[in-house]
């Protein structure tokens, strides 16, 4: 059966190129040029300035117009997703951070609100969506296995203690204890992941329970409901657990390393290198706002999320948010792929230093 689920999962990419082209044009000094520069020396100080302010303003939108030519596109998209915490996206687009960006080079930006890491993948591959801003690793993982062209630009955050198992029975403090239970949560995912190195402590596999595959919401329901012993459940709605006094039987402290990331092709980074640029340029802006504006990013994420500031403000210290890539980031990935390996989620082992651009 699990051999069906990862079948289910993998999916066909088709890759479009996206290519950019990019020309100057440079101008030849002339006899009436000459002369012209000859009148402008005769010129007051005022009349000189005022003419060296208008070449500078030709200069710049002639610089202006180098760049646009040089990025070959007109359009960015990028995914939208801000379960179960991101900060990031939320800032960004509350503030069009990427809108102004790259409002000089002539390129509009769009969002694509898709949460799941197929999907996302889909997109990416098929020209849909040029950046992945916020894609879990085992998304990165299954659609390189399958051989995609994907690769991580950088790091979006890593949040074990906001990746959940909660039950409404008190009694499940163990991996033994879940033998034969009812396990509702998304597979593929940082919480199959977390369940299954969880079992792995106790000596159990996935084949020890009874794992049903649903999203998060629908996981909660169940355990609300009283169909599912346990929800594989993130973010603001592991909150609202809490908050309802379930029980917590464990959460990814200490057994996943719960990465999510930035993902772009390869094609598109090595025929847009002034995009990409500008792109991290930007995600700098987005971690200064973040630092240097707490209060008002925790305001601005409680609005959208429609939580408590509180509730925000406790999720927020689980996350990390720095875009580095670390060797314990590599490592990560490393163990996530092994662990999709030993679930037949990806058929062959995958060394994930290919994943990310040398």
């Amino acid at each position: 059966m699990r051999r069906l689920m990862a079948l289910g999962m993998a999916i066909c990419m088709g890759v479009t190129a996206l290519t950019g082209c990019g020309g100057s044009s440079t101008g030849a000094a002339t006899g009436a040029q000459t002369e012209q520069q000859s009148q402008t020396e005769k010129e007051s100080p005022e009349e000189s300035n005022s003419s060296e302010s208008g070449k500078d303003a030709g200069n710049t939108e002639e610089n202006t117009d180098t760049q646009k030519a040089a990025s070959g596109i007109d359009k960015l998209v990028f995914t939208y997703v801000v379960s179960p915490l991101n900060v990031p996206s939320i800032i960004e687009k509350n503030q069009e951070i990427f809108a102004k960006s790259f409002e000089d080079m002539g390129i509009s930006v769009e969002y694509a609100e898709i949460n799941s890491g197929a999907d996302q993948t889909q997109a990416l591959a098929s020209g849909d969506v040029q950046i992945l801003y916020a894609v879990g690793a085992t998304s990165v993982i299954l659609s390189a296995a399958n051989g995609a062209d994907i690769k991580v630009l950088n790091m979006y955050s890593r949040s074990p203690k906001a990746f959940c198992m909660y039950s409404t029975d008190d009694s499940l403090t163990t991996p033994e204890s879940l033998k034969g239970k009812t396990i509702a949560g998304p597979a593929g995912t940082n919480l199959h992941e977390l369940l299954v190195a969880y079992l792995a402590e106790g000596g159990m596999t996935i084949e020890d329970v009874n794992y049903v595959n649903m999203g998060i919401p629908d996981a909660k329901a169940g355990l609300d409901g009283g169909s599912v012993d346990v929800a594989l459940i993130a973010g603001a709605t592991a909150y609202q657990a809490k908050q309802q006094g379930y029980h917590m039987v464990a959460d990814g402290e200490g057994l996943i390393k719960a990465i999510i990331a930035v993902a772009v092709r390869q094609d598109f980074y090595d025929a847009n290198q002034d995009v990409i640029e500008r792109f991290m340029k930007a995600q700098e802006e987005i971690s200064g706002f973040m630092q240097d504006n707490q209060e008002e990013a925790l305001k601005i994420v409680a609005q959208e999320l429609d939580l408590e500031e509180e509730a925000v403000k406790e999720m927020y210290g689980y996350y990390d948010f720095s875009m580095e890539i670390s060797d314990e980031d590599r490592d990560g990935f490393q163990k996530t792929a092994d662990f999709m390996l030993e679930s037949d989620m990806i058929e062959e082992a995958l060394d994930v230093n290919t994943l990310f651009f040398q």
